[in-house]
C-alpha cells in the first residue's frame, strides 16, 4: 500500500481498540463463574469459528503448506491453550491487575529464550531490562510464602506468560508463510481440542448469558482484536503496535477498576509501573 493511503489516526485508533480488547478478556474470569477450561474452550471455539467465517468470506487459503507446517500449527495451538488456561487460572485465584501484569513480562522471557533458541545475541540492555522486571516482580509479589493466593496468581501469570514467549518463538518459524488470520484459525481451532476435553469435565452447569459471555469473549474479544491487529499494520510500523501493546495491563487494571471496583494496591501500581516502563523501553530499543 502506498504511503498516500496510510492513515495514522485510524492506525492507532484501531490499535488501541485491540489492546483495549486484549486487555479487557481478563476480566471475564471474574464475570463468569466458570472453570479456566471452560473460559479457554468458549474463547477458542467460537473464535476459531469467526475467523473460519472470516477466511471463507475472504477467500483466504487455509490449506497447511505441508504435514510439517500443520505438526508445528497443532503444536503452538496447543502451547495456545496451555497459555490462556494459565492465564485465566492466574487472574481467578488473584486479581485483575496481578494476572495482567504477570503476563506482561513475556518479553522478558522472550529475550533470554531467543540467544538459546536461535543463536542471537544477548545485549546487556537486555540484562538491565531484566533486573528491573524482577524488582518490579518483587514489588507485586505480595508474600512470599506460596500459600497465599495473590502470590499463586503471580506465579500461574509468570507460567502464562512463560508458555506465549514459548509460543511466539514458535510462530515465528511459520509466519513467513502464512497470512496472520490463517495462522490464528489453526492455532485456536487445535486450542479448542486440547481444551474441550477438561471443559467437559466441568461440573457446572452454562447458561444463556453465559454462553453469550463465552460468544463474545471468543468473536470480539479475540478473532475481532486480531483482525484490528493486522488492519492496524496497513497503517502502523510493527515498532508502534509493539509499543502501544505495553497498555494492555494499563487497561486491563483500570476496566478492573471500574467494571468489578478491583482497587490496585500501592505496591501493585509501583511494580506494575517499573514492569510496563522497563518493557516499554525494552520495546522501543529492539526495534
Amino acid at each position: 500500500m502506498p504511503d498516500t493511503a496510510k492513515n495514522p489516526r485510524l492506525g492507532l485508533t484501531q490499535i488501541h481498540l485491540a489492546v483495549l480488547l486484549a486487555g479487557g478478556a481478563g476480566l471475564f474470569a471474574k464475570l463468569l463463574a466458570v472453570s479456566p477450561a471452560v473460559l479457554t474452550a468458549g474463547r477458542t471455539v467460537f473464535g476459531s469459528i469467526a475467523l473460519l467465517l472470516f477466511a471463507l468470506v475472504t477467500k483466504a487459503s487455509l490449506r497447511p503448506a505441508s504435514a510439517k507446517d500443520l505438526v508445528l500449527l497443532a503444536l503452538s495451538g496447543a502451547i495456545l491453550a496451555f497459555h490462556w488456561f494459565t492465564f485465566f487460572l492466574a487472574i481467578q485465584v488473584s486479581t485483575v491487575a496481578i494476572g495482567l501484569l504477570a503476563f506482561s513480562t513475556f518479553p522478558l522471557f522472550t529475550t533470554f529464550l531467543e540467544p538459546l533458541v536461535f543463536g542471537e545475541r544477548l545485549h546487556r540492555r537486555d540484562i538491565l531490562t531484566a533486573v528491573a522486571v524482577t524488582a518490579g516482580l518483587v514489588l507485586v509479589t505480595p508474600s512470599f510464602d506460596l500459600g497465599n493466593h495473590l502470590t499463586q496468581g503471580l506465579l500461574w501469570g509468570m507460567l502464562s506468560a512463560f508458555s506465549y514467549a514459548v509460543l511466539s518463538l514458535l510462530c515465528r518459524s511459520i509466519a513467513g508463510r502464512y497470512a496472520a488470520a490463517t495462522i490464528s484459525f489453526y492455532q485456536q481451532g487445535f486450542a479448542a481440542l486440547c481444551a474441550l476435553p477438561f471443559a467437559l469435565q466441568w461440573q457446572g452447569q452454562l447458561g444463556g448469558g453465559d454462553l453469550l459471555a463465552l460468544l463474545v469473549l471468543g468473536v470480539v474479544f479475540t478473532a475481532l482484536g486480531q483482525g484490528l491487529v493486522v488492519a492496524s499494520l496497513r497503517h502502523l510500523r510493527a515498532q508502534t503496535t509493539s509499543v502501544v501493546f505495553g497498555l494492555e495491563p494499563v487497561y486491563g487494571i483500570a476496566l478492573a477498576w471500574m467494571l468489578l471496583g478491583e482497587v490496585p494496591s500501592l505496591r501493585t501500581l509501583l511494580g506494575g509501573g517499573l514492569i510496563c516502563g522497563a518493557v516499554f523501553l525494552a520495546s522501543m530499543q529492539r526495534h
